[in-house]
């Protein structure tokens, strides 16, 4: 049975929450999803029930939620579009790096399975998003090899791999990281770590850059020989 038609967004929003956390390896709880979709824990639960009503989550152990074989296609499906329309903002028409997936949230539930094919070509089928999240094809969704930037030493030198996907909905985190000029595929070099005072300071191009360690658990990076 094929369900997406019948969709609203705010269910696929739902369905693309819960595959994104399943990628970053979360298990997906009540308030958990709450907590990523500013929503209340009522709100979540009668949301999760329709799901669960028309087969696309099921809930385990601890009511953690699962997305069942029709769930999981049909957030593949949202995801992919949503990256897809990400690199088309960016690359094609020049909205901002930090903006770009607030856009693609809007337009992702109106994008046709053909729409979805023409932007994949059109775009050359890359491979991931803006911010270096896999976009998903036929295959499993992996995560590139990486580590959060917070648990580098001191001295390090790093390339940025990708932003999590949870730190995408914080406007202004990903306007601190443009601005700073923390995008996929630049190397830093990690100049101090000071757990005391919560913080990591990066060596750039720019100049330091004094990140939070909380902000630094968003990015994951790779480390640089020499």
């Amino acid at each position: 049975m094929t369900v997406h038609n019948e969709l609203t967004p705010r269910a696929e929003e739902y369905l693309e929450a819960i595959l994104n956390m399943k990628i970053e390896g979360k298990t997906v709880q009540q308030a958990r999803l709450a907590e990523r979709l500013r929503v209340s824990a009522p709100t979540v639960s009668g949301a999760l029930g329709r799901l669960a009503r028309d087969g696309l989550i099921r809930f385990g152990p601890g009511k953690a939620v699962t997305l069942t074989e029709a769930g999981e296609r049909e957030a593949r499906t949202v995801v992919r579009r949503h990256r897809l329309l990400e690199v088309l903002l960016t690359e094609v028409l020049g909205v901002d790096w930090a903006e770009c997936h607030e856009e693609a949230c809007l337009l992702e539930h109106a994008t046709s399975e053909r729409l979805e094919r023409k932007l994949a070509e059109r775009l050359g089928n890359p491979e991931s998003c803006p911010h270096g999240n896999p976009i998903p094809g036929d295959g499993e969704i992996v995560l590139p090899d990486a580590v959060q930037l917070s648990t580098v030493l001191a001295g390090s030198r790093v390339r940025v791999v990708r932003i999590s996907e949870e730190a995408t909905l914080d406007l202004e985190l990903m306007r601190l990281l443009e601005r700073k000029r923390i995008l996929p595929g630049r190397i830093v070099q990690v100049r101090e770590v000071a757990p005391s005072a919560g913080t990591i300071t990066l060596q750039t191009e720019e100049g330091g850059v004094p990140l939070g360690t909380q902000v630094a658990t968003s990015v994951w990076v790779t480390p640089v020989d020499g």
